[in-house]
């Protein structure tokens, strides 16, 4: 990579990519003019910077730093750097190679981590990072060649050690965790929040969900029973056990995953529901939070929504031609109400969101109520549920009425006023999407 010199940070945030580069002195502006000119020519279909390197203008690393300062970002050369071996602990390597990143500074007393990666495109990772460990993450940008060199020296004999058994055995061995075994009902306020904060606890919960998402469990569970924890995930309707940790974490994971969905911590003798959002490997993906108060402490369940996994298409859904053809003839009908049903997990939201998705334009108004709100679609006005203050299917639905729908989605018919509500509507000019929970072809 040739040297190039760079303007402060702040003179450069906002500017043209080819304002910037002209500035660090790598290009000329007939150079940058004759870019302008093919990117025209190609209908604005290829971005500047690809055109740069397509001409062999600009290398990775000058792209890069270009971008960064771009967004207001700092270039940080880590030639012969040397990272701390306390700083790279607070990563684990999984999640450093998933996420394509490399700590390299640590300040205790403002719990703020540095990190470097190759991409300023990965902002989503920084997010990820101080949902998952808690810190307070500032990033840098380096060349790609150098972040990969840090990754394979701090990280390349890790790829096996990071595994849940040896996470098992850094939490036996950590004294002030064992503290708090048997003590599952005295746990003040305060030690909870310390609890949640444990870097082992953080390190073995990030891992199970990465894990779980790479193996493409569709949920995983946190049980605590009378005399031991079980961390199980489900795939493919099979579940799944995995080495049991110690029982006395029960608390501090239970902790760290209401922390993570903001949820209130002080509450355990109430259920809670509550969502986290993450990205990995570029997918999105949601976790569905719930927490059930149980004899023996809180059991946990996560529901994975991995957005990328879903396509919402109906095509896409299995059906035989000549059903998919009675399907659509159902779908685009004026008015009426469709009833999808089935037992849990069978793919009545699925097939729902994937017939709406067919019929989502910009002369089509689409108000849902969910609960819970499943999948964010776009165009789609979408309501979540909340019984707890009284916002039911029945009372939400009297009021979509009044907002000039022209199809509305009913969640669930729960009760009969929401069933005669949904009946209502769907004689007044409105299309109904609505399911119902039914165990086998005759209930339905």
């Amino acid at each position: 990579m040739a040297k190039v010199a760079l303007p402060p940070v702040e003179q450069l945030r906002g500017r043209t990519l080819g304002r910037i580069l002209i500035k660090m002195g790598v290009l000329s502006r007939e150079q940058v003019h004759e870019c302008v000119k093919i990117q025209a020519q190609r209908q604005g279909k290829s971005k500047i910077g690809e055109i740069f390197r397509e001409m062999s203008l600009v290398d990775e690393s000058q792209l890069q730093m270009a971008l960064a300062a771009q967004r207001g970002m700092e270039y940080m050369n880590v030639d012969g750097m040397e990272v701390p071996a306390g700083v790279i602990e607070k990563v684990p390597a999984q999640m450093a190679k998933t996420y394509h990143i490399v700590p390299v500074e640590y300040h205790e007393g403002r719990n703020e981590l540095m990190v470097v990666m190759d991409s300023p495109e990965n902002f989503r990772a920084t997010d990820d990072l101080a949902t998952l460990m808690g810190f307070k993450v500032v990033a840098r940008i380096t060349d790609p060649e150098g972040l990969e060199r840090l990754l394979n020296m701090y990280y390349q004999e890790t790829q096996q050690d990071d595994n849940i058994t040896e996470l098992i055995d850094e939490i036996q061995g950590d004294s002030f965790l064992q503290e708090f075994e048997g003590r599952n009902a005295s746990i003040d306020l305060d030690e909870l929040k310390e609890l949640s904060e444990s870097n082992p606890v953080k390190k073995l919960l990030n891992l199970v969900l990465l894990q779980a998402i790479r193996d493409k469990a569709s949920d995983i569970h946190f049980e605590p029973f009378e005399n031991e924890y079980k961390m199980r995930y489900r795939i493919d309707g099979v579940l799944y056990e995995m080495i049991p940790p110690p029982k006395y974490i029960a608390a501090a994971l239970s902790s760290r995953i209401k922390v993570m969905a903001n949820l209130d911590i002080a509450e355990r003798r109430l259920p809670q529901d509550g969502r986290i959002s993450l990205t990995v490997q570029g997918n999105p993906v949601d976790l569905r939070v719930s927490v059930l108060p149980t004899m023996f402490g809180e059991s946990v369940v996560l529901r994975v929504l991995d957005r990328s996994q879903v396509m919402f298409d109906l095509e896409k859904l299995g059906m035989r031609q000549y059903d998919l053809k009675q399907v659509r003839r159902l779908i685009h009908k004026p008015n009426g109400i469709v009833i999808v049903t089935g037992p849990t997990g069978c793919g009545k939201t699925t097939t729902l969101y994937s017939a709406l998705n067919e019929l989502n334009d910009i002369e089509t108004k689409i108000i849902t109520t969910e609960d819970p709100v499943e999948y964010d679609l776009d165009g789609l006005v979408q309501v979540q549920m909340k019984p707890d203050i009284g916002l039911t299917f029945a009372r939400c639905l009297r009021s979509i009425l009044r907002q000039d729908p022209d199809i509305i989605l009913v969640g669930e018919i729960r009760d009969l006023e929401t069933a005669e509500i949904a009946a209502q509507a769907s004689l007044t000019g409105h299309l109904v999407f609505t399911t119902l929970h039914t165990n086998d072809a005759p209930s339905s």
